[in-house]
């Protein structure tokens, strides 16, 4: 399946989604909407820091169901893009190295709900990946090189867990993705990032298009 193909894919799926979350929410006056922010993301071993992360960004749908004054279930659908960025010098040469990694994302949280004004999310994730790629800028190189995606694992899961504000039907949030699964499945990829996970900060923002 080429790219034009999976972009195409992901959109029909998302649509489906969408139409799904939206009736779901109508039935039981729970919301379902749209959402976007940026992606905070790094490969971690043991420790998880915050040197060489990539910026990058998410972007799909979101629905509330078994939605009730206090509480809620919360499964959304996003394109997440994740992985690292390194830096290189020596002397007055610079060097930066990005590792790429495209993920279809299905979070599935609990909602506590403190009143109307704010809400705690926490659950666990599972990740598709779609494509992967290494890119380079600086002195000594600038281009992109595709990965064949069987040297990395297909699907990643982890915990997630954040908080969301309210301004009536617009939430602003933060949100921290914890992986578990060491995504290198051949000799090759473990060469160039061992036994790494991903982990990925979030802050976004979410339109309420259905029910109040």
């Amino acid at each position: 399946m080429n790219f034009q193909n999976k972009v195409g894919s992901v959109i029909f799926i998302v649509m489906l989604f969408s139409l799904a979350f939206h009736q779901q929410a109508s039935a039981q006056r729970g919301k379902s909407g749209i959402k976007g922010g940026l992606n905070l993301s790094n490969l971690y071993l043991d420790d998880v820091t915050d040197q060489n992360a990539r910026i990058g960004f998410n972007i799909g749908v979101y629905g509330q169901l078994l939605s009730t004054e206090k509480f809620a279930i919360q499964p959304e659908l996003l394109y997440s893009t994740k992985g690292s960025t390194a830096q290189y010098s020596a002397g007055s040469l610079y060097q930066e190295v990005s590792y790429n990694l495209n993920y279809l994302d299905l979070p599935v949280l609990a909602v506590f709900k403190l009143g109307k004004s704010a809400e705690i999310h926490l659950g666990g994730y599972a990740s598709y990946l779609l494509n992967a790629n290494i890119s380079y800028k600086g002195d000594i190189a600038n281009s992109a090189d595709p990965v064949d995606k069987d040297n990395l694992k297909s699907f990643d899961y982890g915990f997630s867990g954040g908080m969301g504000a309210n301004f009536g039907d617009v939430q602003v949030g933060a949100r921290y993705n914890f992986g578990l699964v060491k995504i290198a499945d051949s000799s090759a990829a473990r060469s160039l990032i061992g036994d790494a996970k991903n982990s990925c900060a979030q802050v976004y923002i979410a339109f309420n298009l259905g029910s109040k």
